[in-house]
């Protein structure tokens, strides 16, 4: 069922001329998701170095919340929606603290000389029972053609059912790529790729250079949910999220962004480690 062996690096496709890329970047390799509002700033540096020196045509980034923004969303409870006015101030704080992580992302990426523009994504999108229900894309759109690079993250929006939850990042880049059409998706972890199992507990844990979505779907139940808080899936959520863009054939690409070089190789088509998803 599954293809290849441990550590194996999967084959990348030619790139498509005028290809959309849409980069998600873990709050787990950006921030220390064991310090409350603590970034990595040499990790963001060097994500922003490489990114710059890939030097993608038309490029898309969203970034995970880490310690910014899902300690503060489970402290109150944001994700299962409105039930008590004192989640006002939560809901706020959560914002706000994406914002802060944001910033810092943005002013690395433009000290490279990278086009970046930050996007609220609850400036732009309304979600129903915790799904994307309205999405204004104009904007992106716009930003895109003018040769900007968009940069959104996970945030706190605004539900139709629930009066507000948490919209993943994992889910914006699924969404993101089915809307505008991108040929490609490539997920920055902290670990190497999709294991059999979680590799930290499970020494006999094996690397899936290449799964299709048939053999995807068959291991879900395999992959450990994240260790440390984390309000929106973990590894589970994000193949989840993944599944729904790859079925309308986006390429989607699993890589360990916590390793200089990986990024900037992912995105260059090079060889590297990591778990190549395909529509099979």
């Amino acid at each position: 069922m599954l293809q290849g062996e441990l550590r194996t690096e999967p084959r990348l496709k030619k790139k498509a001329e005028n290809e959309l890329t849409v980069l998600k970047l873990g709050g787990s390799v950006i921030t220390d998701k064991d310090k409350p509002l603590t970034a990595n700033l040499g990790a963001i540096e060097r994500l922003a170095k490489e990114i710059a020196d890939a030097d993608v045509d038309r490029l898309i980034i969203v970034h995970g919340g880490g310690s910014f923004g899902h300690t503060i969303a489970k402290q109150y409870n944001i994700k299962d929606g409105y039930k008590d006015p004192s989640q006002i101030e939560g809901f706020s704080k959560t914002h706000q603290a994406m914002l802060e992580l944001n910033k810092l992302v943005v002013d690395a990426l433009i000290r490279h000389n990278i086009a970046a523009f930050p996007i609220s994504p609850s400036s732009c999108i309304i979600t129903k029972s915790g799904r994307i229900q309205v999405f204004y894309d104009t904007t992106i759109t716009m930003l895109l053609k003018t040769g900007f690079v968009p940069v959104l993250f996970g945030d706190a929006v605004l539900d139709s059912a629930l009066g507000f939850t948490i919209l993943s990042g994992d889910q914006l880049v699924a969404a993101l790529a089915k809307k505008l059409g991108a040929g490609r998706i490539v997920f920055g972890v902290d670990v190497d790729g999709l294991y059999t199992a979680d590799p930290e507990p499970n020494s006999s844990a094996q690397l899936i250079p290449r799964i299709t979505l048939r053999d995807l779907k068959s291991v879900l139940h395999n992959i450990g949910k994240a260790r440390a808080v984390d309000v929106t899936g973990g590894m589970l959520g994000k193949m989840s999220e993944l599944i729904l863009a790859v079925e309308d054939g986006v390429e989607a690409f699993i890589v360990n962004a916590a390793i200089e070089g990986n990024v900037y190789k992912a995105l260059k088509r090079e060889k590297v480690i990591g778990t190549s998803v395909e529509k099979g």
